[in-house]
């Protein structure tokens, strides 16, 4: 009798129960992960189950995909973390990032850098080094898919309630549309925008120039991380130039329904073997 040949084992985390404003979370982790058994031996699971599924070694890595915001189960996500590092568990995304993966610091790092970011502070007193605006976004560190954020004027910030896990305050700028590249490892894939900036969500197909690539790559490169997907969002200032918004290198949101086959597939085929090369580490 032959056996086939043991294929590697993915462990999927998703919450397709999840809702989230104008995408549908469920459909695309369906989507991925019905590809991926195509290569790998894939069990989806809720991110409250991963970490005790992690440790049984059954798998040889653990793709994170939409799971929703951590700021929903932080402690959880943090033990996640540490029992991964402590049993020495793959994870996809590599959890090596720098960026949305562990907080938004890294919008005041880049900031100091004299990265091409919308500017950023954490003290209501340094306010008066941000450009002058209308109002100004106010938003927690640990902040995700808006949650917390506020506008306020500039006299209003002085009445802000501290947040002991800290806070993001940035002007509010007038752009043109907000634009996303998203990359597998550090390989661009497609580029997507909202060019309605009151429709976050309803997104177009974009063609980036040169420079729109040279931008994006910039930050794909400052960050730590060989295995995994990157989203780079972006904004066009009135100036003319893009401004960084977000560095999502956790669990980013694809809108892999509104490419076409070619790139779709394209991204499905880059994936697995960034997958694969992870596996084979």
């Amino acid at each position: 009798m032959h056996t086939a040949p043991l294929r590697p084992r993915v462990l999927f985390v998703t919450d397709l129960a999840y809702q989230a404003k104008g995408r549908r979370y469920c459909d695309e982790d369906i989507y991925l992960s019905t590809r991926l058994r195509e290569d790998f031996d894939v069990a989806l699971c809720h991110p409250l189950d991963a970490a005790a599924l992690m440790e049984t070694g059954a798998f040889g890595t653990v793709v994170v995909r939409n799971s929703g915001p951590v700021l929903n189960y932080q402690a959880q996500w943090d033990d996640f973390r540490e029992r991964a590092a402590r049993c020495g568990a793959r994870v996809y995304n590599q959890l090596s990032g720098r960026a949305d993966m562990v907080g938004k610091q890294y919008l005041l790092d880049l900031t100091a850098a004299g990265y091409p970011v919308i500017p950023t502070v954490d003290d209501v007193r340094d306010a008066v080094r941000l450009p002058e605006a209308a109002t100004y976004a106010v938003k927690p560190k640990l902040g995700a898919d808006s949650i917390g954020l506020e506008f306020v004027t500039r006299e209003g910030l002085a009445a802000l309630t501290p947040d002991p896990s800290g806070i993001l305050i940035q002007p509010r700028v007038d752009f043109a549309y907000e634009v996303s590249f998203y990359f597998v490892d550090r390989t661009f894939q497609y580029a997507l925008y909202a060019p309605d900036p009151a429709r976050r969500w309803h997104l177009e197909r974009y063609a980036p120039t040169a420079d729109d690539l040279a931008f994006a790559q910039r930050f794909v490169d400052w960050n730590t991380i060989d295995h995994g997907i990157q989203r780079v969002d972006a904004c066009r200032a009135p100036a003319g130039e893009l401004l960084l918004v977000e560095l999502e290198d956790l669990n980013p949101y694809l809108s892999l329904d509104l490419l076409d086959e070619e790139a779709r597939e394209g991204f499905v085929a880059a994936m697995k073997r960034s997958v694969a090369a992870q596996l084979a580490v």
